[in-house]
């Protein structure tokens, strides 16, 4: 006999607790807040200062600072730091129109 492809029925799972979903929603959203951490610990970490062009930045304008990945991986985030440097958003913007360049110009040559 073949094997049936037809759609299964509703398995009897057994509802959560209030106390099970309470801890699936902490979970939830500790995993979302997990990302913003890496800048918090970056500004502890470098300073409030730009690592290109060295403005200092206070509590009022720390927004324009940014958090820079070294090698362009966003998921690498080692509690020491060392993928991270502290950008402004103009120092920032620059970094990655280099790279933009960069690969244009390397697209061109193979032409």
């Amino acid at each position: 006999m073949s094997p049936s492809f037809r759609p299964r029925g509703p398995k009897n799972v057994p509802p959560k607790s209030a106390e099970e979903i309470d801890e699936l929603v902490r979970k939830l959203r500790g995993e979302q807040q997990r990302p913003e951490n890496y800048r918090e610990k970056s500004l502890k970490l470098h300073g409030w200062i730009c690592a290109k062009c060295g403005r200092e930045f206070e509590l009022s304008n720390l927004h324009l600072l940014t958090v820079h990945h070294k090698d362009g991986n966003h998921n690498y985030n080692p509690p020491d730091g060392s993928n991270w440097e502290n950008l402004c958003v103009y120092c920032h913007d620059d970094e990655h129109s280099r790279t933009i360049l960069a690969d244009y110009l390397a697209e061109k040559d193979k032409k």
